[in-house]
């Protein structure tokens, strides 16, 4: 069992529904930033610690928008690199979609931005030689800057990419097969089916405990307590 622990002294049950959903990746993601904004509002870049998802890492991210529709990878996890072969922080996120899905894909990151939403995104990779069927689901969570704001031009997303089946031969790319998308502190979802397509580390620089040992350099306002209960 897994908890998250606050600055004010209160325990947040981190395991939600992660046993019965097929990407556990995604959902712990998720359930950690829910976790962090309590039931409401959107949390702060500077509050995300590697620790709250540690499970995770391999497969989450932190977008940066850099113009309207368009973010780069400011940090990725090693499952991002071997999905298309290199390393691809600083890259834009649109580079694992095929060009004639990306404007529909730059749709769903503006409303994430701009709504404030979450955005549960399932895909299919293009098949071919060495290309085998891989499906994956990928999550984007908005982000608040240190001042409050969402939406600038420097607006930040938690993100989580996780797929199943065997990578093959790189680089992959997916067709998005359906968005879901919820506005934050609003419960109905927006869904929107798309066409059938044609044939290491995550936080912002951290800050130093505020006591115990330095070498950590993470922040002392979230603690992650492990049980076996």
């Amino acid at each position: 069992m897994r908890w998250l622990e606050n600055e004010g002294g209160n325990v947040i049950d981190m395991t939600g529904n992660l046993g019965n959903r097929r990407y556990r990746a995604v959902a712990e993601v998720e359930t950690y930033w829910e976790a962090l904004r309590q039931g409401a509002g959107v949390p702060r870049r500077s509050e995300i610690d590697p620790r709250g998802i540690e499970n995770a890492l391999e497969y989450a991210f932190v977008l940066e928008r850099i113009a309207p529709g368009l973010a780069r990878l400011r940090i990725a996890g090693m499952h991002l690199n071997d999905l298309m072969g290199m390393e691809v922080r600083g890259m834009p996120v649109s580079s694992f979609i095929p060009p004639a899905g990306r404007s529909r894909f730059s749709e769903t990151l503006e409303a994430v931005l701009n709504t404030p939403a979450t955005a549960r995104v399932t895909l299919s990779a293009e098949t071919g030689i060495g290309k085998p069927a891989l499906e994956g689901q990928m999550v984007l969570l908005p982000l608040q800057s240190d001042l409050g704001d969402i939406s600038r031009v420097l607006g930040r997303v938690l993100g989580c990419f996780e797929t199943s089946g065997p990578i093959g031969r790189a680089p992959r790319r997916f067709n998005l097969m359906h968005t879901e998308l919820r506005p934050v502190n609003s419960a109905p979802m927006i869904t929107a089916p798309a066409p059938r397509p044609t044939p290491a580390g995550l936080a912002e620089p951290r800050r130093p405990f505020r006591q115990g040992p330095a070498r950590g350099e993470r922040p002392s306002y979230l603690r992650l307590v492990k049980s076996e209960d």
